[in-house]
């Protein structure tokens, strides 16, 4: 999880793998026009849903089985994008996912084809889409809209009234999924997502789909591989799940490599203390970080950030760097002045809860919850994460109070999926070592996992999402991949090596908002698609 070191790559040599000239039916060679293409799974008409960003993007929509083992049963839809191919030497759909569970594909789409290399964007249709449940898809999931609203009981539970009442939380929001979702939530997983990828391969016309998934969408991505490996033309899968310890106790290890990368993030405010004044000793820094917990404890900052609260505000910054400048003002600015306003902003801009953000953990916690198996027995969740706590505080307990519902969860589980594959072609691996969201060894385990598969490493990187974020080494073995298959080879753990980007300097005095942070567009603009809590 903590890994950080990385056996250097040797001579590099690269698999090739052909290019597809063929366009589907009932799409143009350039993909401008509408279409509608008729499958045993439905038909699909696009229309155009551009923005300013992304003015060629289409959407439709689509419908599949509730349950597909009852092809003809009950129905539910998924809503698709598209920004469609324009060149002639037409590779075939590109499918993407953010990660999640729960997040919204849509917009991915554009931002992949327009982050892509233009000669590279072209040879694919683009496609993303709301995985059941999520955003624009019917039926979309809100258990209980106001389960995070602030100030909610603060996340340690030092008594037995504050384990009460986040314990009362927790069982509130599983009783109402399983009230408003009873015939739902048995099908709210990744093997019923996975199929409904295959329901859009189909409806696309497509005899195999390229993938390219971030976090959760790289084990989305795996069990897809999984169960139809000759359906996988190319598969990139960016900050990998480790599938050996889905879900409970990846939870666990995410805690430690969250603490670790909160300890980079003070470690960092101190190397800046002539801009923050925070002091120079990391630890002290760390120090001053906890007291400011105590007192919002006590006293909430503007009546809404409380100690769990600030946790989630702090939490990105764990995800992306690009946010330290912003937290560090509001940091500094609630000690030296006791002024809650940067506070506040900062949890307005990365804290709080939105529709979108209900609708999201709704999903995220239905498939959690249902993916595999976790203890029912509140007494092992204490013991853990007390015992995780002791070296990990940051994050433990916010992080057991998200995943709690799954101890009182409405349906049974399933079992993890086994993803080792020996029969796809070669895949590509990206992983940051400090990776915290998604710690270092899955990428490991995933590389031993997939036969073919290739990692390449981002040495001394702690974000989360790497690729398509500013880093061109990175970026340029993802094009060279889906440009014509091919990828490093190396001898060592990775097969390729990137540096990591330096981290951010403070933002410019009166500039230490999400909107006019330092940070580099496209790391922002990728991670405020991908979101946190994957």
């Amino acid at each position: 999880m903590r890994k950080r070191a990385v056996a250097l790559c040797g001579a590099v040599v690269v698999v090739m793998a052909g290019t597809l000239t063929a366009v589907p039916a009932g799409a143009s060679a350039h993909g401008t026009t509408t279409t509608t293409t008729p499958t045993q799974t439905g038909k699909l008409t696009w229309r155009s849903c551009a923005t300013k960003n992304y003015p060629t993007l289409q959407c439709a929509s689509l419908k599949v089985p509730l349950d597909h083992r009852r092809p003809h049963g009950q129905k539910i839809t998924l809503a698709l994008s598209r920004v469609p191919h324009t060149a002639r030497a037409y590779q075939g759909p590109l499918l993407v996912n953010p990660g999640g569970p729960g997040g919204s594909g849509l917009t991915l789409a554009g931002f992949v084809a327009r982050s892509l290399p233009a000669k590279v964007a072209a040879r694919y249709d683009v496609i993303g889409f709301d995985p059941r449940g999520v955003g624009a898809s019917k039926p979309a999931l809100d258990c209980e809209p106001g389960h995070f609203d602030p100030v909610r009981p603060d996340s340690l539970p030092t008594t037995p009234a504050i384990e009460k009442a986040n314990l009362a939380r927790a069982r509130s929001f599983a009783a109402a999924c399983g009230k408003k979702y009873a015939h739902v939530l048995p099908y709210i997983d990744t093997t019923s997502a996975v199929r409904d990828m295959d329901a859009i391969r189909q409806a696309l016309g497509a005899k195999k789909i390229n993938y390219f998934g971030y976090s959760y969408g790289t084990y989305l991505g795996a069990v897809y591989a999984k169960f139809f490996p000759e359906r996988v033309r190319r598969l990139v899968l960016d900050s990998v799940v480790d599938p050996t310890d889905v879900w409970y106790e990846a939870n666990l290890n995410q805690d430690v490599a969250f603490n670790d990368r909160h300890r980079a993030f003070l470690a960092w405010v101190a190397a800046y203390d002539t801009t923050y004044g925070l002091g120079t000793d990391p630890e002290k820094v760390e120090a001053t970080w906890y007291a400011m917990r105590a007192a919002l404890a006590k006293k909430p900052a503007g009546g809404t950030v409380g100690a769990s609260e600030l946790e989630d505000t702090f939490i990105p910054g764990g995800y992306y760097n690009g946010y330290w400048p912003i937290l560090a003002e509001a940091f500094a600015a609630y000690v030296h002045d006791k002024d809650p306003e940067p506070l506040v902003e900062a949890y307005e801009d990365f804290g709080a809860v939105d529709a979108s953000g209900h609708n999201g953990y709704s999903v995220y916690a239905s498939v959690q919850c249902r993916d595999a198996g976790r203890p029912r027995d509140w007494r092992r969740w204490r013991e853990d994460n007390w015992a995780v706590y002791g070296k990990a505080p940051f994050m433990t307990w916010n992080n057991a109070w998200y995943n709690a519902p799954c101890a009182f969860w409405p349906t049974d589980s399933l079992r993890p999926v086994n993803v080792a594959n020996g029969k796809l072609p070669p895949v590509l691996l990206f992983q940051a070592t400090g990776d915290a969201a998604t710690p270092y060894e899955g990428g490991v385990t995933v590389h031993r996992l997939l036969a073919r598969s290739r990692l390449v490493v981002e040495e001394g990187g702690g974000n989360h999402g790497v690729t398509l974020s500013g880093n061109a080494c990175l970026d340029k073995h993802l094009a060279a991949y889906l440009t014509d298959g091919t990828v490093p080879r190396g001898y060592g753990e990775a097969d390729a090596v990137c540096r990591a980007l330096p981290d951010p300097k403070p933002a410019a005095a009166g500039a230490a908002s999400a909107k006019t942070a330092s940070a580099p567009s496209k790391g922002s603009a990728l991670h405020g698609l991908l979101g946190f809590r994957h």
